[in-house]
């Protein structure tokens, strides 16, 4: 052990590993999320992805404590899109170090979520989904760990090796901070769907550039798709956001015909403005579809959303509205409103 610790090429190493390590502290660097949260301001806060339905839907939820946290939710829709089934029914659980959330629809199709944090940098997530359906049947593990200037990311999806070999789908992702503005970052997958068939690999580049009033993000993917956003905090209650995909896809016939790769791309512009007791989002993007939701509380326990969109190009419109009844008691509400969220961060 003494003649390793003595050795120059040790000595040197250590000695490069401690400058690098003052040299990164000198800069103030601090830790500049998860790259699956690269363009969480704009996708999931302004723009409607996340918001968006269709139908009439109605949320009846009874919290039965608040530290801990754990609630019963009944969900009813009708003549909603995007397969949401008629009836679901969803408990949740969560403390400071655990997030468990679980919901069971009327066909019997199965959902479930944990999370569990080993100590304030790392956290494993696991999730399933069991479906009737033959194939849709999905188990994911997921370890993340947040370091004091980068984020590192390992998730599998259905791994196995029960097949003669290694199948599954593997991610991994490390996003770093180089200035207090600016973090680089890759994202690394492998794939393999059975063992007859070879792996597949595929490698993204990231960037993001963040500042108190804006952020601009970016990502270059192995198959040809580049995405940007870009958020800005107009004013104090209004935020607005812009992200543009570009794609390079082969033309009709292929290179043997003589075709030729094209460009096909869509860009989004949307804006969020929260009002007293309620919150207005609107977008309209390149294609011609024009969106938007409204997020009213009528009462301390009530929620309404009006949510509707016009597809100009293809004459179709769409709307969708949903009510959300919060219970609890007296005494947990009050609780609630003075100490903490209804609903921890599931981390």
């Amino acid at each position: 052990m003494d003649f390793l610790l003595e050795n120059p090429l040790v000595v040197g190493l250590s000695g490069a590993l401690s400058t690098l390590s003052k040299r990164r502290e000198s800069l103030g660097l601090s830790n500049p999320g998860t790259l699956e949260q690269l363009s969480r301001e704009v996708q999931k806060d302004v723009l409607l992805t996340n918001h968006l339905f269709t139908g009439m839907r109605a949320d009846l939820t009874k919290s039965f404590s608040v530290s801990p946290l754990f609630q019963i939710s009944h969900s009813f829709s009708m003549g909603a899109g995007q397969g949401m089934p008629p009836y679901t029914l969803a408990t949740l659980f969560g403390n400071s170090n655990t997030f468990m959330q679980g919901n069971i629809d009327n066909d019997g199709n199965l959902n479930g979520r944990l999370n569990y944090r080993w100590n304030p940098n790392f956290v494993t997530k696991l999730s399933a989904q069991v479906a009737n359906s033959p194939g849709q049947s999905v188990f994911s593990i997921e370890n993340d760990y947040t370091g004091k200037d980068f984020s590192a990311c390992f998730k599998s999806v259905n791994p196995s090796i029960l097949d003669g070999g290694l199948t599954g789908i593997f991610i991994g992702s490390y996003l770093q901070a180089i200035t207090p503005r600016l973090s680089l970052g890759l994202e690394m997958l492998w794939q393999r769907p059975s063992a007859a068939m070879g792996p597949e690999t595929a490698l993204s580049y990231v960037a993001r550039y963040a500042t108190k009033e804006w952020i601009v993000t970016g990502q270059l993917q192995a198959q040809g798709v580049l995405q940007a956003t870009y958020w800005r905090k107009i004013a104090e209650r209004l935020d607005a956001g812009v992200e543009c995909q570009l794609a390079l896809t082969g033309a009709p016939g292929g290179a043997m015909m003589g075709g030729s790769p094209r460009k096909e791309g869509v860009t989004s512009v949307g804006a969020k403005y929260e009002f007293r007791a309620s919150v207005f989002r609107a977008q309209i993007d390149s294609s011609g579809r024009l969106g938007c939701v409204l997020e009213k509380r009528v009462a301390p326990a009530v929620m309404l959303t009006f949510a509707g969109e016009m597809d100009h190009a293809k004459n179709q419109a769409k709307c969708g509205i949903a009510v959300s009844i919060e219970a609890g008691g007296e005494e947990l509400m009050d609780q609630d409103q003075a100490t903490q969220p209804a609903i921890p961060p599931p981390f």
